[in-house]
């Protein structure tokens, strides 16, 4: 996908993987709009870009309806939208605050699967439009202390997966980026955590926790949405983990293989629908 002159949505995007995306897509050229509930932090970041920020709760459901409408009235329509935002929980499950696994739930699974509904039916429309979901390795291997995230993170490389097959005979694109550890102030939660010191003290020890920059995953993000690639993984050597969770997706991508889906399938007006 040609990024100069494209606009691109970036939620989560005050610190984190969030900003150094931000950052790499203004590289590329793009106009970027970065949304998070720090004004100050996107505010300061939207200037430094010569972007537009909006403030937004993903916890609220009014608000993240109105997000997508917001953003292409006063910045014009969204070619990319990355779904960056989440939070994390590390606590066994059965001492898991209610409230905490609903929030988790909502701001991991269900916000981004809003936000690309929101946004589909214009980039169909102009032809042109990609789809970026931020995952993790959680996703595709259990941890102990992390169920609810790493429920959300399968869910979502599901969804992602699904979307993109639907989405198959069309010019719109997804990429899905599952990192493992990254250094940001979510791990640095993780890593303080005591719940899950022997775990991560395990992993260390077999070397399959490398921690990555954030400045890295969004280089490869921006690779991959350029390049139109339907992944970014890493660290490398988990790759065996991602494959595994991956080949069931693929082999019904393949048993599928010349079934007509999504718009030219017929339904168009259907998927055009406001």
């Amino acid at each position: 996908m040609e990024l100069t002159g494209s606009h691109v949505l970036i939620t989560g995007a005050s610190r984190g993987i969030g900003a150094a995306m931000a950052r790499e897509f203004a590289k590329a050229g793009a106009r970027v709009s970065v949304a998070a509930r720090t004004t100050d932090a996107i505010v300061g970041l939207a200037k430094e870009l010569d972007g537009a920020a909006f403030t937004v709760d993903l916890l609220d459901p009014d608000q993240v309806d109105a997000l997508v409408p917001r953003v292409e009235a006063e910045a014009g329509p969204i070619d990319v939208m990355v779904n960056n935002a989440g939070l994390e929980n590390t606590n066994w499950f059965h001492e898991e605050d209610t409230q905490r696994i609903r929030d988790v739930v909502r701001v991991n699974l269900e916000t981004p699967l809003v936000l690309a509904r929101a946004v589909l039916p214009g980039m169909l429309e102009r032809g042109k439009g990609h789809l970026v979901f931020t995952s993790s390795i959680a996703g595709s291997a259990s941890f102990p202390t992390l169920s609810v995230y790493a429920g959300t993170k399968a869910g979502l490389n599901n969804a992602a997966a699904t979307i993109r097959l639907e989405l198959r005979d069309t010019p719109i694109h997804t990429t899905l980026v599952a990192p493992g550890p990254v250094d940001t102030a979510m791990w640095d939660h993780l890593e303080d955590s005591p719940t899950t010191t022997a775990m991560l003290k395990r992993l260390r020890m077999l070397q399959l926790i490398p921690k990555k920059s954030p400045e890295l995953i969004a280089r490869r993000t921006v690779a991959a949405v350029r390049a139109n690639r339907r992944h970014v993984r890493t660290p490398r050597r988990l790759s065996s983990q991602f494959w595994l969770g991956e080949a069931p997706r693929r082999i019904n991508e393949l048993v599928l293989t010349g079934v007509p889906l999504g718009p030219n399938a017929g339904d168009a007006p259907r998927r055009r629908a406001k």
